[in-house]
């Protein structure tokens, strides 16, 4: 998200998002989404909470993100969906840009995550579910983070493209200090802010060196194809390159290891909802739509008015920074029936958890599958599991995740 800078707001907003919350902000956001749907914490921002008004904005080509001599000017942006150029500016991915650019670097990716090309991934994301549970050794209980969760989406990511096992961890913790810097900068420590250019730098410097051993012996990988494409005069430069591998490698698997730790949570909570899943595993899509709307790993995005507009019943002039609550509008009442319901015979699958419009998540396909696979799996292992200790969550405020979540199982 962009930076949510302003004197004053910080402590609303610090309180919004505090990690005193991070367990559970939905009563949080209830409260919000109730009393001030569309709230102004200092002249310029908008915060919306209701299902109907994010569509919108997700929705609107009004609505988009900083443009590149803004960002340098402001040095905003600079997570995990941005890079340097050798004139140390800042390149953004195709995530954080707007048409034309993001519909030319998006077009070069997104032959690889259609449905079709996905499915084909199944058996080999089957194999890797069954390995990582295996190493489990009868043990009755394990941390599913550590275990299934973090591992699993890793690797599917790493293989897809070409990232050797050894650099794996480098990528891991790469990954993890990206993350973290998504947060508004008023959440993120000096120190956290030190790691997470530091990562910027490391990782990029990583993904030079493989782009140039990519070309000197291309593989069967998307970084392959990237470099290939780039060569043969695709418009997409050396720095948008780096950047938008960056980007697959980050996002590849921080929200599925979420993805996948939130649904073990929900059903370790509710053991009427996992015996459903039990006696009926054709429900498993289901289930996957109900984790992404009642605990969604991304809490929230950002948009800003690239002309004057309106959202949510309120004028929102040009640079109006709006911060669209996604987990609020997944619970919104309006929206959905007995929304704090973990329901996987819910029907709708209306969450905002991928997006909407033009910027609707590419690896959407591959975090549902995987996410399928690893559920299917763990319920085929051990038939039954509960929760073996309190959850720990990371610091993480967007890309909210756990860090830890040792279950019992039943063998």
């Amino acid at each position: 998200m962009d930076d949510v800078e302003g004197p004053g707001a910080r402590p609303e907003l610090a309180e919004l998002f505090s990690q005193s919350r991070r367990a559970d902000p939905y009563p949080g956001y209830a409260q919000l989404r109730e009393s001030a749907p569309v709230w102004e914490p200092f002249p310029g921002l908008l915060v919306l909470s209701r299902h109907a008004d994010c569509v919108r904005v997700l929705r609107d080509l009004r609505f988009g993100h900083l443009d590149e001599r803004a960002v340098r000017r402001g040095r905003r942006g600079s997570g995990p969906r941005a890079v340097v150029d050798a004139d140390r500016g800042l390149v953004r991915s195709f995530l954080m840009r707007n048409p034309p650019d993001h519909t030319r670097l998006r077009r070069l990716v997104a032959g690889s995550f259609t449905p079709r090309r996905v499915e084909g991934l199944a058996p080999r994301i089957e194999a890797l579910a069954g390995e990582l549970l295996g190493r489990s050794g009868g043990r009755s209980s394990f941390d599913v983070i550590a275990g299934l969760a973090s591992p699993l989406p890793v690797a599917v990511i790493s293989e897809l493209l070409g990232v050797p096992e050894k650099d794996r961890p480098r990528l891991v913790a790469w990954s993890h200090a990206l993350a973290r810097g998504l947060d508004p900068a008023f959440l993120v420590t000096t120190e956290e802010r030190q790691a997470q250019l530091s990562a910027i730098d490391e990782l990029a410097a990583y993904l030079v060196e493989e782009i140039g051993r990519r070309r000197r012996s291309p593989g069967d990988d998307l970084v392959s194809d990237l470099v290939a494409m780039h060569d043969r005069g695709e418009p997409l430069s050396e720095a948008e390159l780096v950047a938008t591998c960056t980007l697959l490698l980050v996002a590849g698997h921080e929200t599925t290891t979420s993805l996948i730790g939130n649904a073990v949570r929900a059903l370790a909570q509710n053991p009427d909802q996992l015996d459903v899943l039990s006696r009926e595993p054709s429900l498993l899509p289901a289930v996957v739509e109900e984790v992404l709307r009642f605990d969604s790993p991304v809490q929230l995005t950002g948009r800003v008015a690239l002309e004057d507009a309106e959202a949510g019943g309120v004028s929102t002039p040009r640079g109006t920074f709006l911060v669209l609550l996604i987990a609020a509008a997944n619970r919104d009442p309006l929206a959905f029936d007995a929304p704090d319901r973990f329901d996987v015979r819910r029907a709708s699958s209306s969450h905002l958890a991928f997006g909407q419009g033009i910027h609707f998540c590419l690896g959407a396909p591959l975090a549902r599958l995987e996410a399928q696979i690893a559920l299917r799996a763990l319920v085929g292992a051990f038939g039954t599991f509960r929760l073996a200790s309190e959850p720990k969550w990371k610091e993480n405020a967007v890309l909210r995740g756990l860090e830890r979540l040792e279950v019992d199982v039943g063998r």
